[in-house]
């Protein structure tokens, strides 16, 4: 446990669900963990009691990416968590993969209806019609514009044109749309929709004041800072000034509320969390500032100043949106200048 997690509370210590199981956070709140082929090696889901139009049975928070292994694993939840009744709809917080891979099949296979964000839908859906910000020519031209234009890293993000619709083959034609401020009823109890930007086009947090229970998605995760980018499809967007208003948004619940991240272990001191967002951006904006006090920099120089350590291809993707996001803060900010040099990279530097 790292300092700033230490700082937290884990209500239930070291405890993680098994494979093809689940654990009980809260009467009718069950957590289930899945891998991820990915550095980021796990997902957790969630398990809501509900009844809808009479009908007694279970609600899915979040799907994992479509691969045989999730599917297996989720044919084990059915078979052994869910006491013989149904999933009535599936919610997914946002259109990253993880997230919603296997609505369409999970949807399918119980003639259940999706609930998500409007926007995130829409866009999970062309994701699945070809190229997006993960890869193809235009999130290789965009990259390259921002320094990472190595023949080696441009060819292969070019290949990568097919990595959305890999991990979501399909999404589900239909959907029920959420929004900022709706209420839901799930078994009886409210949970209200709560959006956020910066990480996702507009991802929805649910939060059950009765229960004292958040739902936070990636919005809130309780050992490593969300991934917040620039991508090509909105290639000037101030992604970090949107995420931090966002996280900002919690401060009105209880500190003591109980958060279920995506990633990571339930944990209370929401409060502190957010705090700790802050610091940690704040921090990392005061390193780029100094740097491009020093020289006129493009993302691609910033990457190792915000991560020190050794990158994959995969990961550097994320890192470049993350680097354009800090220097995007500044520059809307007023502390940095932009402009495009002679090779058509864009340079970020000192005011």
């Amino acid at each position: 446990m790292n300092e700033l997690e230490s700082q937290l509370h884990y209500p239930m210590g070291d405890a993680l669900p098994d494979s093809g199981s689940s654990l009980e956070v809260a009467p009718g709140v069950r957590w289930i963990r899945m891998a991820l082929p990915f550095a980021l090696n796990h997902i957790n889901l969630w398990l809501l009691r509900d009844e809808i139009d009479g009908r007694p049975g279970w609600s899915i928070v979040d799907c994992c990416v479509s691969r045989e292994e999730s599917k297996a694993q989720w044919e084990q939840i059915f078979d052994t968590q869910l006491q013989g009744l149904p999933i009535l709809r599936v919610i997914v917080t946002h259109m990253h993969p993880d997230h919603v891979g296997l609505a369409y099949w999970l949807c399918e296979r119980w003639s259940a209806r999706l609930w998500m964000s409007a926007t995130d839908y829409n866009v999970a859906r062309l994701g699945t019609l070809g190229s997006t910000a993960f890869g193809g020519d235009g999130a290789a031209q965009f990259l390259a514009s921002h320094g990472l234009n190595d023949p080696g890293s441009v060819q292969q993000i070019k290949a990568r044109a097919t990595y959305f619709p890999k991990l979501v083959p399909a999404v589900p034609a239909q959907y029920r749309r959420m929004a900022d401020g709706d209420v839901l009823d799930i078994g009886g109890r409210k949970w209200t929709c709560i959006s956020g930007y910066g990480h996702a086009p507009e991802h929805i947090a649910l939060y059950c004041a009765e229960r004292g229970l958040l739902i936070g998605g990636d919005m809130m995760l309780p050992r490593i800072s969300t991934n917040v980018s620039v991508h090509e499809v909105e290639p000037e967007s101030n992604a970090l000034k949107m995420f931090l208003d966002s996280v900002d948004r919690f401060k009105a619940l209880p500190e003591d509320t109980l958060t279920l991240p995506s990633h990571g272990k339930p944990f209370t001191g929401l409060h502190v969390r957010i705090g700790q967002l802050h610091d940690h951006h704040r921090d990392r904006l005061a390193e780029v500032l100094a740097a491009c006090r020093e020289t006129a920099c493009s993302a691609a120089d910033i990457v190792p100043v915000l991560f020190r350590r050794t990158l994959d291809l995969h990961q550097m993707t994320f890192a470049m949106g993350e680097s354009i996001a800090h220097l995007h803060a500044l520059w809307y900010g007023g502390q940095l200048q932009r402009a495009l040099d002679s090779n058509g990279v864009y340079r970020f530097q000192g005011t």
